[in-house]
């Protein structure tokens, strides 16, 4: 019997913890919820181990608003089709080849190592890599 209830109050601390967890605000890897989440972490991500001085952060903030729309729309969590997945990509490498052109030649290089870091996580994540 108190093995059961053992059982049953590290249940209820399991399910209480993940029900916590789930309340917590903002996105997957602590983002912003909503639109631009993804985007955010992508950027927060190319832009690991550089400091930004005030008019590169303005230019790059100017940049990435002027590409927001362009952006295609997708479901979270969906797999977004061919077609989907090329406009995204044509946009992010316009936006990200203006973004590398204001930083400096060492920014561009760790930018270019976190955009290698990048591309290899996508292609281990990708469907047909599982």
């Amino acid at each position: 019997m108190r093995s059961r209830l053992a059982l049953l109050a590290g249940a209820l601390i399991l399910l209480g913890s993940s029900v916590a967890l789930a309340q917590t605000p903002g996105g997957a890897y602590g983002s912003p919820p909503g639109p631009g989440g993804f985007a955010a972490r992508r950027m927060q991500r190319l832009l690991q181990g550089i400091t930004l001085t005030p008019e590169q952060q303005a230019k790059v903030d100017s940049i990435t608003a002027r590409y927001r729309p362009q952006m295609p729309a997708f479901t979270p969590g969906a797999f977004p089709d061919s077609a989907t997945r090329a406009k995204l990509r044509e946009v992010n490498d316009r936006q990200d080849a203006e973004i590398r052109a204001v930083l400096t030649a060492d920014q561009q290089q760790v930018w270019d190592d976190n955009v290698a870091q990048m591309r290899a996580r996508m292609r281990q994540r990708a469907p047909g890599n599982r």
